[in-house]
């Protein structure tokens, strides 16, 4: 094997190097922004292009901010890779996926998915899913001989296929570069930037052309003209929102990171400030992933009841939780008990069984599958009601292997023979023999996370595939609203999303879900409005977390779950999901707030340059008061402001409501500032005086913009708005800065006209925003 073809695949989770030095350094403002920082080099004065190093330093934090962000991403991807388990020179051995090679012999088993195409060559009751490839919902049986391939997985049995394409030749592969180079989940914050981005990108053309042909017209110096016209345009472009978003993401991924969770998609951080439902699966999630077993409880004497229990338990070379639970006290199968035919367990029959020659075909599985009533029946409810999970084993006339039909399993049924068992004499024809009883294992953390959900306003549903009595004990002691009104999944309607959508929303605990009910369950909640996340470990789990506005699955889970989920609890631990949740609701909100900031400055500009360039007067301030007044008003504080904690629940809506709250802001710090300039130049003053009142008024009506937009306010929000106010007050004082920064406040009156000018524009802005429901309470 060793010049074997390797299974080389990049990541999704992270792109390349020179990706991210791509989109950091080759941008459109970028572009914009060297031209006019080459103009103003040329014939203006140096202390006017100081703009062109706040993009260096933005790329520069931009890259630096990414690249930690993969490092972590790559580095807790390495742990999330399940080995692969393969058979080479006759010994089985685990490898890393990159090193499965072309020709392996790759072994699977139950919640296994396959990474490459291949070729069957052992079968022992193989059933693959692939519909997450074909769309179609039931199990395909595989025999030796037929082609199975990437991006399916095992879902009952075992088997062995020879790999025959792997690599970037490998059929999921090509489906996820023919999709996209980059996958990304669905982002109402990414795509509303980028609309802000594409929209003002055709404003400034017009309006920057507009500025320079009205300063080149009126203005007698050349170089006063052009840098007059570059302070209008730098000032219209939002060059920090972009680098603000990409360092609350990366900044988000790397706070996750430390929590043992892997964010397989970075908008799904986004997701989960949305999220209002979350959706549970019991096993794995509420409780940990193993059990123990309890009680075997003969029901009838004279039957070898441990004898047909170990056998059953050691049939499965990948057994399920079930299985080795019951194995930890049978180590082996006894003598004589050697399986026939057999019946591999799914989560959509939910039995297993197998024929033993003369000891007969022997079934282990739910009892309100396998039994039509009676004694036994009775007795196991009584003991599901206690929060245990109960199995009956019995006894069969034949054991046939059922093919599964899709309606089959929307009805909760495994098979198509009598009694949708795959048994005949399946249903009341089943001699139940004994129930078994296992102890499920609450995690310790799973109270207090399901109390925060309810603070938080969350709403929570346990969907699980367990008997809803045992589902409905183990809810109740963790005090999930509703759970003693559980539901059997087998009773909803299967063909009106109207009536499931009300059943799930005035229900929370659900039992005998199929894997298709959990994925109608998710498309259910989704067409009343509602975020849904869901959580899950298992194969059956697999379809939901696809198809959910956020998947989540537990580290320990299957590869199947992990590879379709947005995000991975590496830990498993439950508590790790509140970390998760508020991460996405302090970057949404926080990102929120920043673009209000940079977006008012962009149409304080727009609207500036469109009125300095219709009535053709010179621009009221240059690059260098605008470097300035940005740093200490948007772009410091859009630092600490990005990476804040908060609580806020994201609502849809991202774009308007920025809109609503930058359009008036801008339009009236411009009106402002137009006309502090105006009244200063009307006067005897020189025209540095002029310009510094104008930056006075800037200065003061977007510091107030910052005051509305970080309410609030705390102690450190508090802090951090005075000591902006505090160092433009101070840069006024010292000579050196005013001369650096071209301000000369010496006329008095001038100045106070600013102020006064400034004090009624916060009170129009702050009526303005208040009005259109923008400001935050």
């Amino acid at each position: 094997m060793a010049g074997a073809k390797p299974n080389h695949v990049p990541r999704r989770s992270s792109r390349s190097l020179s990706a991210i030095v791509r989109a950091n350094v080759f941008t459109l403002f970028n572009l914009v922004i060297g031209v006019l920082w080459a103009l103003v080099l040329i014939f203006g004065e140096w202390q006017d292009s100081l703009f062109g190093l706040v993009i260096v330093a933005n790329v520069l934090i931009g890259i630096v901010q990414e690249l930690r962000a993969k490092r972590t991403l790559d580095k807790l991807a390495v742990i999330n890779e399940a080995p692969v388990r393969v058979r080479r020179d006759g010994e089985e051995r685990l490898v890393q996926p990159r090193h499965v090679v072309l020709g392996d012999l790759i072994l699977l088993g139950p919640g296994e998915r396959l990474l490459v195409d291949g070729e069957v060559v052992e079968s022992d009751g193989l059933e693959v899913d692939e519909s997450l490839l074909t769309g179609e919902a039931d199990p395909v049986h595989k025999q030796p001989g037929d082609e199975v391939l990437s991006g399916s997985f095992a879902v009952a049995g075992a088997g062995a296929f020879v790999a025959t394409r792997v690599g970037t030749d490998a059929y999921a592969v090509k489906l996820a570069e023919e999709a996209s180079k980059f996958h990304l989940a669905h982002s109402e914050l990414r795509e509303g930037v980028a609309n802000f981005i594409k929209y003002i990108t055709w404003l400034v053309i017009p309006i920057g052309a507009l500025l320079i042909y009205s300063q080149l017209k009126h203005s007698a110096d050349f170089g006063t003209a052009i840098t007059g016209a570059v302070a209008g345009i730098v000032t219209m472009i939002p060059e920090g929102l972009v680098l603000m978003t990409s360092i609350a993401f990366a900044v988000g991924v790397v706070r996750l990171g430390r929590h043992k969770c892997l964010v397989q998609e970075l908008p799904a951080i986004e997701g989960l400030a949305r999220v209002d439902v979350l959706c549970l699966d019991k096993t794995g999630t509420l409780t940990a992933g193993g059990m123990d077993l309890d009680q075997v409880l003969p029901l009838r004497d004279g039957h070898p009841v441990e004898d047909a229990l170990a056998a059953l338990a050691h049939l499965d070379h990948s057994p399920n939780a079930t299985a080795q639970a019951i194995r930890a006290r049978y180590e082996s199968a006894r003598d004589g008990w050697t399986a026939g035919e057999t019946v591999p367990f799914s989560s959509a029959r939910k039995w297993s069984g197998a024929h033993f020659g003369e000891r007969g075909a022997w079934v282990l599985g739910a009892p309100d599958v396998l039994l039509d009533g009676g004694d036994a029946y009775d007795q196991a409810a009584e003991l599901a009601a206690t929060g245990a999970r109960v199995l009956v084993l019995g006894r069969a006339r034949t054991l046939h292997a059922p093919q599964t039909s899709g309606a089959d399993v929307e009805a909760g049924r495994g098979g198509t023979q009598a009694g949708g068992t795959g048994i005949e004499g399946g249903g009341a024809g089943i001699e139940a023999v004994a129930l078994v009883t296992l102890k499920q294992r609450v995690r310790p953390d799973a109270l207090e996370t399901l109390r925060y959900f309810a603070k938080q306003g969350v709403t929570v549903k346990v969907i699980s595939g367990d008997n809803p009595t045992a589902v409905s004990a183990i809810a109740t002691g963790l005090e999930i609203p509703d759970a003693h009104r559980a539901i059997d999944a087998r009773d909803l309607p299967h063909d009106d999303e109207d009536k499931l959508g009300e059943l799930l929303d005035s229900h929370t605990v659900f039992g005998r879900v199929s894997p298709r009910q959990k994925r109608q369950f998710v498309t259910a909640l989704q067409a009343r409005g509602h975020t849904v996340a869901m959580t899950g470990d298992g194969v059956n789990d697999v379809l939901a977390l696809k198809d959910a506005d956020l998947g989540i699955a537990m580290g320990a889970g299957s590869p199947a779950t992990k590879a379709v989920a947005q995000v991975v609890l590496l830990d498993d631990k439950f508590a790790t999901l509140p970390h998760v949740v508020g991460e996405g609701r302090r970057v949404l909100a926080n990102i929120e707030r920043v673009s209000n900031l940079f977006l008012t400055k962009t149409f304080y500009a727009i609207v500036l340059s469109l009125l300095v360039g219709v009535a053709g007067v010179m621009f009221p301030f240059a690059p260098r008061h605008s470097t300035l007044t940005n740093a200490l008003t948007i772009g410091v504080p859009a630092l600490f402001l990005a990476l804040a904690p908060t609580f806020e629940r994201s609502k849809p809506g991202f774009v308007p409501r920025v809109l609503r709250f930058a359009v008036p802001a801008g339009v009236l710090c411009a009106a402002a500032v137009l006309l502090s300039f105006w009244a200063a130049h009307s006067g005897t003053s020189t025209l540095v005086e002029d310009q510094t009142s104008a930056v006075i008024t800037l200065f003061l009506t977007t510091w107030w913009v910052l005051v509305l937009i970080a309410r609030p306010l705390n102690w450190w929000r508090i802090a951090l708005v005075a000591s902006m106010a505090a160092a433009f007050a101070i840069g006024l004082t010292i000579p050196f800065v005013r001369h650096f920064f071209a301000l000369e406040p010496g006329d008095l009156g001038n100045d106070l006209t600013a102020v006064g000018i400034s004090i009624v524009a916060a009170v129009m802005i702050s009526v303005a925003v208040k009005v259109a429901g923008t400001l935050r309470t």
